[in-house]
């Protein structure tokens, strides 16, 4: 077999189709489609709740740094809520969103302006059928961050073609979120997501954590 065929490839040689996915029309009703649209540029913003959770888990290593990066802070929620809890950020963005973030391209940046990052990345910079996992080869290998939490699909390091970049930088720790996120309003949510900590400061294993939705703050969310 070419070891080059996709497996998606591979699914329509079977003459299966793909399930289709549940989503709210606009009149609010939930309806079937053959697959959800991409948004432009990877720009799904992040709730509330796994923002609160992974600060609540990490806040004690998060403090040890003195400014906090967000490469693609999108409309700028995750530093809101850093800044929420006394911490010191940084935001930019490819794109400008309104909440006053430098206008530069991740790339674009040879030097860190934080040694710390908290994101939601572009998933598909960090997968491997088309990014490559160039976003983290960026951050780990040009940048050379000495701290890394991004919030990625639980499925992201199954991809075959990580195999030598996730030999080369396992995470310090995994947190499985123990519900699925709503990213698009559409209800439904169609997978699980986790936060990968890279963390240079952490020897041995990776370690497997659950995540609840729940933390210091919690009563907050439902006010």
């Amino acid at each position: 077999m070419n070891t080059a065929t996709s497996a998606r490839g591979l699914f329509r040689a079977t003459g299966k189709k793909s399930k289709p996915v549940a989503v709210r029309d606009l009149e609010g009703n939930i309806v079937k489609v053959d697959a959800l649209e991409r948004e432009k540029d990877e720009f799904y913003p992040t709730p509330i709740e796994p923002i609160r959770a992974i600060i609540h888990a990490e806040i004690d290593r998060l403090k040890d740094f003195p400014l906090i990066w967000g490469p693609a802070c999108g409309t700028g929620v995750i530093g809101r809520e850093l800044r929420a809890h006394g911490l010191n950020t940084y935001d930019s963005d490819l794109v400008d969103r309104g909440c006053g973030a430098e206008i530069k391209s991740f790339y674009e940046y040879s030097e860190a302006p934080a040694t710390a990052i908290l994101e939601n990345p572009p998933f598909a910079e960090c997968g491997w059928g088309n990014g490559k996992a160039r976003w983290l080869k960026h951050a780990l290998d040009v940048l050379d961050v000495e701290y890394m939490g991004l919030l990625m699909n639980w499925g992201w390091p199954g991809a075959g073609g990580l195999k030598q970049f996730y030999a080369a930088h396992p995470p310090a720790r995994v947190y499985l979120m123990r519900w699925k996120i709503d990213f698009t309003g559409q209800g439904a949510p169609p997978m699980l997501n986790a936060w990968f900590i890279w963390d240079k400061a952490h020897k041995g294993e990776t370690i497997l954590r659950m995540l609840d939705r729940n933390d210091a703050r919690q009563g907050e969310m439902f006010a």
